[in-house]
């Protein structure tokens, strides 16, 4: 009787939340997914759009754009924009 009373009291061996992250994480959000939600575009309508082309190249080199975007439209990032000479 009394081991059973013992085993009732003592914690359980190990951390049953061993490797679980302990917060979940939040997906962030590109500026980029910011603007098309903005628009209301759909993927197939991203390359038609002239709005969604005119923001694009404005930021190109200081947000995400999808390559396969960019390519599309035939513009090119600039890997040194803004550093200092």
């Amino acid at each position: 009787m009394w081991k059973s009373m013992i085993w009732a009291l003592m914690p359980t061996k190990g951390n049953k939340n061993w490797g679980k992250p302990l917060l979940p994480i939040p997906a962030l959000v590109t500026e980029f997914e910011t603007q098309v939600a903005r628009l209301g575009l759909m993927t197939p309508e991203y390359v038609c759009s002239m709005e969604l082309r005119r923001w694009c190249d404005r930021n190109r080199n200081r947000v995400y754009v999808p390559e396969w975007l960019l390519s599309e439209w035939g513009m090119k990032v600039e890997i040194n924009f803004g550093a200092a000479a």
